[in-house]
């Protein structure tokens, strides 16, 4: 160890020398995607490249909640990556004021700061990894990562917009186009990212227990905005998410919680290669993009690739509300796709060697009546959901009906 760390300044030196040599190969690799476009077989190049890359996803904020690192083992190549959560590492972060913390292993490959640890804006942070296998231990350490403050979102708000109908009578169909607005009176973030969570209420159309339940849904879509050309560090309008029709998260209530990181510029660089990849393949989470370079490096071996990166951002966040009247929205639970048939006076339900359940009840003459399904989901709502009423459900006051520019 006392020699590695010798020498940590050309392992540095090695992994900027790499990263240069990554970037040029990234150009190389899109320009071998835009010619082959027309092409119908997958190409995999032979490699000789480690088949098992370390992946690394790691996000250290200013905010008092857990801290998640995950850790798992990757193939480079090849179409959709099936990650494998990499157990037993020791994971530590240190800052630049000699404090070090210790992460813990809640789930195979997913390691949480202790509750008593947030990020301080202006400190600079290490990510350091030990695991240990059949070929022996292998140590590996990022970039000193700084925090950089980040400003206040102004305001986040929607529009209703009108989207192609799919129905043939060319019913008319609304969206919901969010959008953010924001600035920096400072003029010092300059790069930015966001995130969001989705929360929505859907309920079924029959009497049964548990008819209302919420969903929630993280992004999957890489939101990046460099102002550094701009004469004043301000955003107006960037577009966070187009809620479509052809889902139900517009019929009874829906919530988003953006999320704003600052970045620096190098890890704005990151971000805008995956983005520029995942805009390729169809999907952020659809391979594993070796082509991007990463600032973590194994210290026993600088030139071994490691996949994902260490961030290290504030971050501020608001939430709003949208609960308005939507046309042409999709249902689920319409009676063709529930109902599989309707018994009268009292008869024995037909178990139809399957499950069936009741979703309309009517007890009372004349006739009496019951209506089943043999779909699970048409008769409890926690097939899709839960429902547990999240603890912000209730508060309205962020709600935003309309247009807050």
């Amino acid at each position: 160890m006392n020699i590695i760390l010798k020498n940590r300044d050309s392992i540095k030196q090695v992994l900027i020398r790499n990263i240069k040599v990554a970037r040029i190969g990234q150009l190389l690799l899109l320009s071998f995607l835009l010619l082959a476009t027309g092409c119908i077989v997958q190409f995999i190049p032979e490699t000789t490249e480690d088949q098992n890359l370390l992946v690394v996803e790691g996000l250290i904020t200013n905010q008092d909640a857990p801290n998640i690192i995950k850790i798992s083992t990757s193939l480079p190549l090849g179409g959709k990556t099936d990650a494998k959560p990499l157990s037993g590492a020791i994971v530590n972060v240190t800052d630049d004021m000699g404090s070090a913390t210790r992460l813990f292993e809640t789930i195979a490959g997913t390691y949480v700061t202790p509750s008593y640890f947030h990020g301080y804006i202006g400190r600079s942070y290490t990510l350091h990894i030990k695991t240990g296998n059949s070929s022996g231990e292998h140590n590996y350490e990022s970039l000193p990562m700084l925090m950089k403050p980040v400003p206040p979102i102004d305001s986040v708000y929607y529009e209703k917009t009108d989207i192609p109908s799919p129905y043939p009578n060319g019913q008319t169909a609304n969206g919901a186009q969010v959008y953010l607005n924001t600035h920096d009176p400072e003029n010092n973030c300059k790069f930015y990212r966001w995130e969001f969570y989705e929360t929505w209420e859907f309920r079924l159309p029959y009497v049964v227990p548990n008819n209302t339940c919420w969903i929630s849904n993280n992004s999957d879509m890489i939101k990046i905005k460099n102002t550094s050309s701009f004469a004043e560090d301000r955003i107006i309008r960037f577009p966070i998410n187009l809620v479509s029709n052809m889902t139900d998260r517009l019929r009874v209530k829906y919530s988003i919680l953006v999320n704003q990181y600052s970045l620096n510029e190098d890890e704005y660089l990151y971000w805008e290669k995956l983005q520029n990849i995942s805009e390729q393949v169809g999907g952020l989470y659809d391979i594993t993009p070796a082509s991007v370079p990463s600032n973590i490096w194994c210290l026993e071996n600088p030139n071994d690739k490691v996949l994902g990166y260490f961030s290290v951002s504030a971050s501020t966040s608001k939430r709003i509300f949208i609960e308005d009247n939507f046309k042409g929205l999709f249902s689920y639970y319409t009676d063709d796709v529930c109902i599989v048939d309707t018994i009268y006076n009292g008869a024995d339900i037909p178990s139809l060697n399957t499950f069936v359940w009741i979703i309309v009840n009517h007890p009372l003459p004349p006739p009496s009546y019951v209506v089943i399904t043999r779909t699970k989901g048409c008769y409890d709502c926690t097939v899709r959901g839960t429902n547990i009423e999240p603890l912000f459900w209730r508060d309205d006051k962020k709600y935003v009906q309309k247009d807050s520019k």
